[in-house]
């Protein structure tokens, strides 16, 4: 068990056997009658680490009543649309390695890369019509525009040394807690859970995609690439500012803010290295970890609406665990 996965793997045991239907789904949906097609689905394996976002939906659902064949679908349409947004993101950060392994970028092109997130994004729609629940498609498609709204910010602002945090923190809601926002609400929803839950379980999602997503930031300046599996500083070297950064830039002294454009602006990849004695310096790193914490503790409070249950307990397992990780 790679550790990508073994981060969330006990929290989901309690769902368990209906990931592994999640599983089946998301294979028997994306096979394909050509073997060259097939063969390059199969390096998407090397893009599934964590399961969360369909792990968040089979807790969300049973911490509201029971699974059925609905989640199944649903899990792996989520699984379908987060693994496209990472076979393309490889390709816009020019990404080598995703899971210790190489990336499809890498091995088999831009072109490949791009089409195989396409394959992955049209079945995703067509198996989430199979439900023949308008309600689906319609959460999936919202959820799917705003994480490609957050992602083209993202690309516009990449250069933009004044972003602030609240445009940071918008844009992630975007391009990352929308779609745990949506595996939250997809969950309850298809549990039967009442509409006052369903909004508090989307925004216990929401929260935790944000803390998800700062904490992820926050490896991407200090992790280890022998830990976290995958290309780091990829964001410093596209001069796309994240929550420490624009950190430093507001609130360190202006040497430190002279210094840090100065790294940004400067060609090679070396910026992780050089940056590192900046950050140690400030308070930039603690600060963008505290503000993950604080978007984990909103998440917990959310779960006060659902009854004692395992799976509910793993649910606030998990708002401390995507925080305080190395991977």
């Amino acid at each position: 068990m790679s550790s990508s996965a073994s981060i969330t793997s006990d929290l989901f045991a309690p769902v368990a056997r209906h990931l592994e239907r999640v599983e089946r789904v998301f294979e028997e949906a994306l096979a394909s009658a050509r073997p060259s097609v097939n063969r390059l689905i199969d390096r998407l394996e090397n893009y599934r680490g964590k399961r969360l976002r369909p792990g968040l939906l089979l807790l969300t659902a049973q911490a509201c009543g029971e699974v059925g064949s609905a989640h199944h679908v649903l899990g792996a349409v989520v699984e379908m649309i987060h693994t496209a947004t990472l076979v393309h993101d490889d390709v816009l950060d020019e990404a080598d390695i995703r899971r210790h392994a190489a990336t499809v970028n890498a091995e088999c092109g831009n072109q490949n890369s791009i089409l195989l997130g396409d394959y992955l994004f049209t079945h995703a729609f067509h198996l989430s019509s199979t439900l023949d629940d308008v309600r689906a498609c319609r959460l999936i498609g919202e959820a799917t525009n705003r994480v490609c709204e957050g992602e083209l910010q993202q690309g516009v602002e990449r250069g933009n040394l004044r972003l602030d945090e609240a445009q940071y923190l918008d844009m992630i809601d975007a391009k990352t807690a929308e779609l745990t926002a949506c595996c939250c609400r997809l969950g309850a929803l298809y549990a039967g859970a009442q509409a006052s839950i369903v909004e508090k379980l989307a925004v216990y999602g929401r929260s935790l995609g944000i803390a998800f997503q700062i904490a992820d930031d926050v490896l991407d300046l200090v992790g280890e690439e022998s830990v976290t599996g995958k290309s780091l500083g990829s964001d410093l070297e596209q001069q796309k500012l994240t929550l420490p950064l624009i950190r430093l830039f507001q609130n360190g002294s202006s040497e430190q803010s002279g210094r840090l454009r100065q790294i940004l602006m400067s060609p090679g990849n070396h910026k992780r290295e050089v940056l590192k004695p900046l950050l140690e310096e400030s308070d930039a790193l603690e600060y963008a970890s505290h503000q993950a914490e604080d978007f984990a503790a909103r998440a917990r409070a959310q779960l006060g609406c659902l009854p004692p249950s395992e799976a509910r307990d793993n649910l606030e397992r998990l708002t401390d665990r995507v925080v305080h990780r190395d991977c």
